[in-house]
């Protein structure tokens, strides 16, 4: 698998076109993310709700990062993250602009205020249906697109399931296991030693002793045979 970054544009283009998103809020050090709908438009995410945890979190830290991706294959999908902040859109005269534009984008998708905007039930307790209109100003926008490798002949291909020594995933697992790699240690695989005779030994092998010669173990004299 090949994995590349995405232009800017091509980021902004699947923002465009894909509507359901995952967004991530922080309450002190506490993460929480929640799938969302949106629509995007000239930088901004819109996006329907009614109070809640991720509404009353954001309201709080309105710092927000949301992910959305196309998924064709484990080895080949698209995802952009953008970091952004929570802009609500209250019902008062000065932001009627923006929540009509908000009302707009989203409608281009049916049933555009479900789930926000249903029957919910929590702890046995019917959540009271307040709308909210908001948008998430991107200020940060990147993305990734995975696409399968180009096939190499099997003879040059490192395989995943490599059983050779100096396979990759048998040198990671040494690793986690704190040993070291067949690699790294002594260079290379263990060298055999060399049969090649040292230069102390032919030196030995050339004052050999004629044959039938021999040494008295009386006197310690040689004597022939």
């Amino acid at each position: 698998m090949l994995i590349q970054e995405l232009t800017r544009q091509a980021s902004l283009d699947l923002l465009a076109r894909t509507h359901l998103g995952r967004l991530a809020c922080t309450q002190g050090a506490r993460p929480y993310v929640v799938p969302v709908y949106f629509a995007y438009d000239n930088g901004y995410l819109y996006s329907f709700s009614t109070v809640g945890q991720k509404i009353e979190w954001m309201r709080a830290n309105p710092l927000v990062c949301v992910e959305a991706d196309e998924v064709v294959s484990p080895e080949q999908w698209v995802s952009v993250i953008v970091f952004g902040r929570y802009e609500e859109l209250p019902d008062t005269p000065e932001w009627q602009g923006a929540r009509t534009l908000a009302y707009t984008v989203l409608k281009r998708n049916a049933v555009w205020w479900e789930p926000a905007y249903v029957k919910t039930i929590l702890h046995g307790t019917q959540r009271p249906l307040v709308p909210v209109f908001y948008r998430i100003h991107g200020l940060q926008i990147t993305g990734h697109r995975a696409t399968p490798e180009p096939v190499t002949p099997a003879n040059t291909r490192l395989s995943m399931t490599d059983s050779g020594e100096d396979g990759w995933l048998q040198n990671l697992l040494r690793q986690v296991r704190g040993e070291p790699s067949r690699a790294s240690s002594a260079g290379g695989r263990p060298r055999q030693r060399s049969r090649r005779s040292s230069p102390t030994l032919l030196a030995t092998m050339g004052r050999r002793r004629p044959m039938g010669a021999g040494r008295d173990p009386t006197t310690g004299r040689e004597v022939g045979r």
